[in-house]
């Protein structure tokens, strides 16, 4: 197939590119600068525009576009930025998805549509829950329903654990330096799926036309914030005897402390395994060996 990748320059989409051309598949990568290589192609997703003959005779685009919700403290400018990374790249490419007549449009989400949802487990029939991370992750959903008689997958993606970056760039350190511990409770539950099957996943969607609407992409065993950072602990031989009390996560991260750090999804991938997708990496202990 002839796939646009937009967002192609991230963690996800730097591994993917490679991994769909070794496929078979030809990749387009959409940036926001003057192309300096024959498989880039412009656009400006806040102007609204691409570059002409950008979606022609392409079979699917793919939106990873998302500024990382743990970039900086949320202040009501850095909120709505985020937002904006999401929704308004979503809106464009779903509308240029239809007018150009496109077949697939696989779109980036994440299981925090789903709120906080303590000890439930919760697939992708489960309602949109509440609070900020799942209200933009509704918006953005709703922006992809631009793309009209497209197939539209809503790609719902946990904590991916990548060597770089993400969950394991905070967390390895402290347990390195000793100061791995649980958040609050440690009884909040983490969507996680290492990196490699993040990008198997995404391919394994875009090959099976049959896969439509909201997708999990995470393991099939969730676990809580305490079981991962003893996993950590375990890899790097290191004890994690420490509890952070919420008072001093939101001294520290604000409003994120509550929305991420002290909450969490019990999402399984039952859409994924429905649809026959095997998984490289199981368990979190496999996952994490991996990745470290």
């Amino acid at each position: 197939m002839r796939v646009v990748v937009a967002g192609a320059s991230g963690v996800i989409g730097t591994a993917l590119t490679p991994v769909l051309r070794s496929a078979g598949h030809e990749v387009l990568r959409l940036v926001r600068r003057s192309p300096t290589a024959a498989d880039e192609r412009q656009w400006d997703p806040v102007a609204g525009s691409l570059e002409d003959g950008a979606l022609d005779g392409v079979d699917a685009v793919i939106n990873l576009c998302a500024v990382d919700t743990t970039a900086r403290r949320w202040t009501p400018e850095f909120k709505q930025e985020l937002i904006d990374s999401r929704v308004v790249p979503t809106r464009v490419l779903a509308e240029a998805v239809a007018s150009h007549g496109v077949p697939a449009l696989l779109n980036s989400s994440s299981v925090a549509y789903y709120g906080d949802t303590g000890d439930t487990v919760v697939d992708e029939s489960a309602p949109a829950g509440s609070g900020f991370l799942a209200d933009m992750d509704r918006e953005r959903e709703e922006a992809a329903a631009a793309a009209s008689d497209a197939r539209v997958v809503l790609l719902r993606t946990g904590i991916v654990l990548s060597p770089t970056g993400g969950l394991l760039g905070q967390l390895r350190p402290m347990v390195a330096w000793g100061a791995g511990g649980r958040m609050g409770t440690g009884r909040q539950y983490l969507a996680w799926i290492s990196l490699h099957d993040e990008v198997s996943a995404i391919k394994h969607v875009l090959e099976h036309p049959e896969i439509t609407g909201p997708v999990n992409l995470s393991g099939p065993q969730p676990v809580t914030n305490a079981e991962m950072v003893r996993a950590v602990g375990r890899l790097l031989h290191r004890p994690t005897p420490w509890v952070y009390p919420p008072r001093l996560l939101r001294l520290f991260a604000g409003e994120l402390a509550d929305a991420g750090a002290l909450t969490g999804q019990r999402a399984v991938p039952d859409a994924l395994l429905r649809h026959g997708f095997e998984f490289r990496h199981p368990t979190v202990s496999v996952a994490l060996a991996a990745a470290l």
